[in-house]
């Protein structure tokens, strides 16, 4: 199944909430929530004036695979499943299975969500990136299991707490966060 086709299967079978993973070549995964209506959110490039904009064109056609990483800054960003910038030979797919826990009520997630989107942070491959992001949102802790030599399935209190006090500093309840 090429990739365009994996695109429709995610939008006609995915519902809110949803793990969303695009797989690539080398082995690594960038993450993404799914929201509604064929829309994902995840970490994407920040804003970005003409010059960097330029920078990171010319670093995403040298390295293709991470160029959006060395910039190092991302931004919560809602947009079509098809449009999130993928390598060649990407896959797509849904992934709830990846993580040992029970995904938070729709409406919780929902509420980390509204509150996170357009937020820009500063990318840090191993302690603050979108699988960190993904999995807060539907499970109110920020946890990376595709770093080798971590353990799986631990939390990034640091990544958690940083998501929680912009959840909390926009009058969400942290009872969402247990």
């Amino acid at each position: 199944m090429d990739y365009q086709e994996q695109v429709g299967e995610i939008v006609a079978n995915a519902t809110f909430g949803d793990l969303i993973e695009f797989s690539y070549p080398i082995g690594y995964s960038h993450w993404g929530v799914y929201v509604d209506d064929g829309h994902v959110i995840h970490f994407a490039p920040a804003d970005e004036g003409r010059l960097l904009k330029n920078v990171r064109t010319y670093l995403q056609t040298v390295l293709p695979v991470c160029g959006d990483l060395l910039i190092g800054e991302t931004k919560v960003r809602r947009m079509p499943v098809a449009k999130v910038t993928v390598p060649d030979g990407a896959h797509v797919s849904i992934s709830n299975n990846r993580h040992a826990f029970r995904p938070s009520a729709p409406d919780d997630m929902k509420q980390r969500c509204d509150a996170i989107i357009d937020e820009e942070f500063p990318y840090q491959l191993f302690t603050f990136n979108c699988e960190h992001f993904a999995t807060f949102v539907r499970y109110g802790k920020a946890v990376c299991n595709q770093i080798p030599g971590r353990p799986k399935n631990k939390e990034c209190e640091t990544a958690t707490h940083i998501f929680q006090d912009i959840v909390t500093s926009k009058g969400i309840h942290r009872d969402l966060f247990k």
